[in-house]
């Protein structure tokens, strides 16, 4: 791993109408890493997520991705960083009328000017990587959800980006699929030098594969730091999620009927 950074953000801060979900968060992802985000559900890591792939406006604060400030970019600019980032999305978000080989070519159609063999020579390569080599004339209907999750991982990778970005990708899989899956992004990070994030709520998988993990919490950077640091934390909050306690919050009964209320 090098010291060099590949994403950088900076106080931000960020608003759904008046609410604020996160609080002034920094995080730094070096070259070749892996950053694993977590957090329990309403702390700020989808939203995060969001801001890191330019789908959000942040109310302050700025977010650097390959040396872009991407808070500053135009359209444009943005639209061609995008060619940059792969993204790996929860369900897998395939296109159900389009066959698998079709699905992973769809971002060389949209970006690149290619022949038709040559996007097919690539999207197969990748397939191969991802250990569905064969599979491309199947339609999404006919996969289980871990083949789901690998296709959707070959079109994010198929144009060979810097970043790749992953949302959940164990969830609603079995422990030997989710191992697999595992197993097959810390290869990609090996094999292809990719820099990564991902964010997920399974612990087993996140000290798997994390080089350093950033712990949310209400919109708040509890900690970010390895494995064994994040698993040391002392902090309440951390080691709650960790043992995976309920959170014992107060609840202020006459301020709670006042909200809603208004």
């Amino acid at each position: 791993m090098t010291n060099t950074i590949a994403i950088e953000v900076r106080d931000l801060v960020s608003h759904y109408g008046p609410r604020q979900i996160l609080n002034h968060v920094n995080m730094t992802v070096y070259d070749n890493e892996i950053m694993v985000v977590m957090g329990g559900s309403g702390s700020g890591k989808s939203t995060l997520l969001r801001h890191l792939l330019g789908l959000e406006q942040a109310t302050s604060g700025s977010i650097r991705l390959l040396g872009s400030d991407i808070t500053a970019l135009s359209e444009k600019e943005m639209y061609e960083l995008r060619k940059e980032m792969g993204v790996s999305f929860q369900g897998g978000a395939l296109f159900g009328s389009l066959t698998v080989g079709e699905n992973v070519q769809l971002p060389l159609k949209e970006h690149t000017r290619l022949d038709s063999k040559t996007m097919q020579i690539i999207s197969r390569m990748k397939l191969e990587v991802v250990n569905l080599s064969g599979f491309e004339n199947l339609m999404p209907s006919e996969l289980s959800g871990g083949m789901i999750k690998r296709v959707a991982l070959a079109r994010a990778i198929v144009m060979d980006p810097k970043l790749l970005f992953f949302d959940e990708p164990s969830a609603g899989l079995d422990p030997v699929t989710s191992a697999e899956l595992d197993e097959l992004i810390i290869k990609l990070r090996d094999v292809m030098k990719m820099t990564m994030v991902v964010v997920t709520h399974e612990l087993d998988s996140a000290f798997k594969i994390a080089d350093r993990i950033t712990v949310l919490d209400q919109g708040n950077v509890l900690i970010c730091g390895t494995v064994d640091e994040v698993k040391n934390c002392k902090i309440e909050r951390v080691q709650a999620l960790l043992s995976r306690q309920i959170r014992d919050d107060t609840v202020d009964a006459e301020a709670y009927l006042n909200r809603l209320t208004l």
